[in-house]
């Protein structure tokens, strides 16, 4: 059996992030979205795939290949238009066989679930149970059938999650063919399994045990600390004298722990980078490749992307920093309100009390910035020494 892996989104209530790279490359215990759910997919038998690519597509392609390196083939193909989920299974029908997983490339599952869905023989859907349903498709069973699918409605019927993961059958590129586009201006899986269903076709679910969404680039923060308690402690660069660990830390190739650090675990340190010396890293922290962690630096449950330099006297809580990001010395990042109360961003009740900032690649801060609670800054923005950030504020702009 096959799986389409659906990777071709633009993902834009993640921005800044995803302005750079897909929603599925977005790094997660130092390992892309979409590995995550590879590994797991492998871990179900599964060994072919195909990759449904198309924003940022060179970011996928370039960090997977052929597959070769995790044992399994993938093949590309690129969704040109973003017109929904049905147009991109489109594109792969003739490739995927009679009978394939489909599954978004923006949530994780267990292969446990993963077993339990290639188990089906016809058109089935994963559903999960959750408290709230607002802001997810949902749908109706009756007995071992579903029998209605909504999208993000004012009032779901239930809260009964659809999971975004599918067994299909050759079927599904019938209906295909029929539905016409959403509101949304898609061609929506969903109107295509309501059409089935409405023609009396059986589709079946399956309930799943465990299904990590991720919507808003806050949702970052609690998948990375989910995901890192399955790290185990490793040590494959240098560790000096004086420098204390706890907990389960991973350390990757060429990466040198100076004097004197202090590492409480669970965090994920990724290959070449040079940490402290005299730096505090705190637990769910995950700090990618080539990453200057310096003296007298904090960091606490944050995620701290490839090639950034966090280097001289900095606390960051609580955040999200893209790739190649450079904090100069003395910049602080606010975590709480004054109030105590819950950080909202762009009027969204995150429900958060702590959360710091969101920083996409390229951010630079001059000595002494400081970034308030909940900004997101667009890359390659430059906020100057001394300056305050807050808010939102747009790529390539410069605070002074």
């Amino acid at each position: 059996m096959k799986a389409v892996i659906l990777a071709a989104g633009g993902g834009t209530r993640m921005r800044p992030l995803t302005d750079t790279r897909p929603k599925p490359m977005l790094p997660l215990a130092n390992k892309p979205l979409l590995e995550h759910l590879l590994l797991e997919a492998k871990e179900a038998d599964i060994a072919e795939f195909i990759f449904v690519v198309g924003h940022h597509a060179h970011r996928v392609r370039d960090y997977f290949g052929d597959g070769e390196r995790w044992g399994v083939s993938i093949e590309y193909v690129t969704q040109k238009k973003h017109l929904g989920t049905a147009y991109a299974l489109r594109l792969v029908e003739g490739a995927a066989g009679d009978r394939f997983l489909a599954l978004n490339g923006d949530v994780i599952v267990k292969k446990r679930d993963i077993g339990k869905m290639t188990a089906r023989d016809s058109i089935s859907l994963g559903i999960i149970e959750v408290d709230d349903p607002q802001g997810l498709g949902v749908v109706e069973i009756a007995g071992d059938r579903i029998v209605g699918l909504y999208e993000k409605v004012a009032s779901p019927p239930s809260n009964l999650a659809n999971t975004g993961i599918y067994l299909l059958t050759e079927d599904i590129f019938h209906a295909i063919s029929r539905i016409r586009r959403s509101p949304r201006g898609e061609y929506e899986i969903t109107d295509c399994l309501q059409l089935l269903i409405d023609d009396g076709y059986p589709i079946r679910y399956e309930r799943l045990d465990y299904w990590l969404d991720l919507t808003y680039p806050w949702d970052l923060l609690a998948a990375n600390e989910t995901l890192l308690r399955g790290v185990k402690s490793q040590n494959s660069g240098m560790i000096e004298g004086g420098v204390v660990i706890k907990g389960s830390v991973s350390v990757g190739r060429g990466t040198t722990i100076r004097a004197n650090s202090y590492i409480v675990g669970p965090v994920a340190i990724g290959e070449n980078c040079e940490i402290g010396p005299n730096a505090y890293i705190r637990p769910a922290t995950s700090i990618g490749d080539g990453c200057h962690i310096g003296s007298g630096v904090e960091i606490k449950r944050s995620i701290i992307m490839g090639g950034t330099k966090v280097p001289h006297h900095n606390y960051v809580g609580d955040s999200v920093i893209g790739e190649d990001c450079n904090l100069g010395a003395g910049t602080q990042i606010a975590n709480l309100r004054l109030d105590k109360k819950a950080i909202e961003v762009m009027g969204i009740n995150t429900q958060l009390q702590k959360l710091g900032a969101i920083l996409g690649d390229g951010v630079q801060t001059g000595i002494n910035a400081c970034i308030n609670v909940g900004s997101l800054i667009g890359s390659n923005t430059y906020i100057g020494p001394g300056a305050v950030a807050s808010g939102v504020i747009l790529p390539h702009s410069k605070i002074l």
